[in-house]
């Protein structure tokens, strides 16, 4: 339990990318019927722009698509409020890795084999749309100029700007979104990128600069999933099948272009003084540097004497024993460093201990609170970095709050008959050991008389066990080694053996892929609005009975599903909290995890060479992007820039 805090990195990113790539399934159902268009029958934009009164925004051209009701910015919007539109253009931002590669061998990142720079998706990948940074879920237009937004959800159109180049000079057209998606939807993409398209039936040229993407079932959320895909040129690998596309520099839209190369180790991006969409207000006061450079690293604590010494600028710490410690001395005293916890608006699904409640061990109700009242979070987070999970939906207004409201209970009395009591009272909220002294002591016996409940008794050596004399002990599934100790000790006390099992990663991922396993940790990630298919994936009954999806828990459970669908069909925010509320009570009222934490905060130290815009955006990374779907950028790469040549400061 200490590793698991101290190593976040270690474990928490491992977990993100298994998750990654075992979530999310296609949605199920028959194709969209809808034939294309006739030219004649495509809406064309006004010449002023679309109108923008209003709530329903699907059906006509618009500038822009939130997921529930108008865009915070018009049509006519000069810039986002999260940006510098003055800042100077110039320097050098110096970084490293921002993930845990330690070398480079391609620079196609969307297949499998090797490694490739995070850069190329930083600096160098565009979509048709741009996902805003201070509102949840908005679309705006980047390669696109209007978006068109079918009124059931079943496919939207994009008109892709006339300026629109890649880096080569050519212009970006249709059959150039087709084939990209042809190609992340292929056999020479990688598993996580065949998944994020999945539920796109198809992509239809309709004109040369007009493209239709058609969902294999009506969804909202595939909406942003067809406006953030990568697209890049046709003319990228002349030909080539795409795994085999490896060291030809990506022919992309974005502003940056590669420069110089040392692999594995060194790679330069340059400005590109030609770009196309440098004038966009989506664009104005983004990317401020004229070149950016990346250095690998092999080991942590090499990287971080290194950024101490200079050698890069700007570093994230996932480990909360480094953050704490090592991120101060003489440097960080007189300003040189600074020191910022930058917290997001981000919502965090859970990161919990997943239960496998197809176990009979684990199909008691009263066994798996048990457990709950066992772990011992407040102990385990020295620190005080990390926050613990009380929610499926943390850090938003989607999470539970107090007793359920109408809406919510209009959803949850159908299922009344199925559900624990408790889900129709207040809010749940994780039990703490440091309310006084003897907090550990009492929630240990409450778990005793829980277990009691349970026909679970203690016999004459001190082992528990049930009616059939079969001893109360399961097994913890770890690809990384993390100690468990305290925990151990605390299921000791209640005669219950708790056995830590470390296997490699491969073995790992085939057990979790067949649901063989008692117990694993998996971090869920995070989110602006709750995502019906996440969540079908993680809770839904379908992937219960699937192999290789992402329900670890082993949820089967109608009234879960019927909330899952409710999520799905919300069509306004209000009815969207009623329905995630009411599922979060579902959720945790069950007992189907042992909740562990999160933390909201991208913790920072760079050196005291930026300018900064007044406003931070509340949806950020500090310096990545997962994987270049519906993800917010890095505002600090993306919008700070080198204070030395601000002459306003002067």
């Amino acid at each position: 339990m200490t590793a698991a805090f101290e190593e976040l990195d270690e474990l928490g990113q491992a977990r993100r990318r298994l998750s990654a790539l075992l979530a999310a399934t296609p949605f199920a159902g028959a194709l969209h019927a809808a034939t294309p268009p006739r030219a004649r029958d495509v809406p064309q934009p006004s010449p002023n722009g679309a109108p923008d009164d209003g709530e329903d925004f699907t059906g006509r051209w618009v500038h822009g698509f939130a997921a529930y009701g108008p865009p915070k910015y018009g049509p006519d919007f000069r810039h986002f409020d999260y940006v510098d539109p003055e800042a100077p253009k110039g320097g050098t931002l110096r970084l490293k890795n921002p993930d845990r590669r330690t070398s480079f061998d391609k620079f196609n990142p969307w297949t499998t084999r090797g490694n490739a720079p995070a850069g190329v998706f930083i600096w160098m990948v565009e979509g048709l749309g741009h996902l805003c940074q201070d509102e949840p879920l908005s679309v705006y237009g980047l390669l696109a100029e209007a978006i068109n937004v079918a009124p059931d959800f079943g496919s939207v159109m994009f008109r892709i700007r006339e300026q629109a180049r890649f880096s080569n000079g050519d212009p970006v057209l249709a059959e150039d979104v087709r084939h990209s998606f042809g190609m992340l939807s292929g056999p020479g993409a990688g598993p996580s990128y065949q998944t994020a398209v999945g539920s796109i039936a198809r992509v239809e040229v309709l004109e040369p600069r007009l493209v239709r993407f058609v969902f294999k079932e009506p969804s909202r959320e595939q909406v942003f999933v067809a406006a953030t895909m990568p697209v890049f040129s046709r003319k990228w690998g002349d030909g080539k099948p795409f795994d085999q596309i490896v060291n030809e520099h990506p022919i992309l839209s974005g502003p940056y272009v590669i420069d110089r190369v040392d692999m594995p180790r060194r790679i330069e991006f340059k400005l590109n003084p030609d770009y196309w969409g440098k004038n966009l207000a989506v664009r104005r006061g983004h990317h401020n540097f004229e070149r950016v450079v990346y250095r690998m690293y092999s080991d942590n604590l090499i990287a971080l004497e290194a950024f101490k010494a200079g050698e890069y600028d700007l570093v994230k710490e996932y480990r909360s024993r480094s953050w704490v410690r090592q991120h101060k001395g003489v440097k960080w005293d007189d300003g040189r460093i600074v020191k910022a916890d930058m917290k997001t608006g981000y919502g965090y699904y859970m990161q919990a201990y997943n239960i496998n409640m197809r176990r009979p061990l684990f199909q008691d109700i009263r066994v798996r609170e048990a457990l709950i009242h066992t772990y011992d979070f407040e102990t385990a987070n020295k620190t005080k970095v990390f926050t613990r999970v009380n929610s499926a939906f943390n850090n938003t207004e989607f999470a539970a709050q107090g007793t359920p409201s109408p809406g919510e209970l209009a959803l949850l009395e159908p299922w009344r008959a199925e559900l624990p009591p408790r889900v129709f009272g207040p809010a749940w909220q994780a039990p703490r050991t440091d309310g006084n002294a003897h907090g550990l002591r009492q929630n240990l016996l409450k778990a005793r008389a829980l277990l009691e409940e349970a026909s679970w008794k203690l016999d004459a050596s001190g082992v528990l066990r049930n009616d059939k004399g079969e001893p109360f002990e399961f097994e913890y599934m770890q690809p990384q080694v993390a100690s468990n100790v305290d925990w151990q000790r605390n299921l000791r006390k209640l005669g219950i053996t708790l056995k830590d099992r470390v296997v490699d990663f491969a073995l790992y991922r085939r057990r979790l892929q067949n649901y063989d396993y008692d117990m694993v940790t998996i971090a869920e990630g995070s989110f602006t609005l709750p995502e019906a298919s996440t969540l079908a994936a993680l809770y839904g009954s379908k992937s219960f009975a699937e192999p290789g999806n992402s329900n670890f828990r082993g949820v089967n459970s109608k009234a879960v599903d019927a909330l899952i669908a409710a999520i799905r069909d919300a069509r306004s925010m209000s009815e969207l909290r009623d329905a995630a509320r009411a599922f979060d009570r579902v959720v945790t009222w069950n007992f189907f995890q042992i909740a562990d934490l999160f933390s909201a905060v991208e913790n920072v130290s760079h050196w005291s060479k930026f300018g900064k815009p007044k406003t931070m955006a509340p949806y950020f990374r500090a310096d990545t992007l997962i994987n270049g779907f519906i993800e917010h950028g890095p505002w600090p790469l993306w919008t700070w820039w080198d204070r030395s040549l601000d002459r306003r400061a002067a």
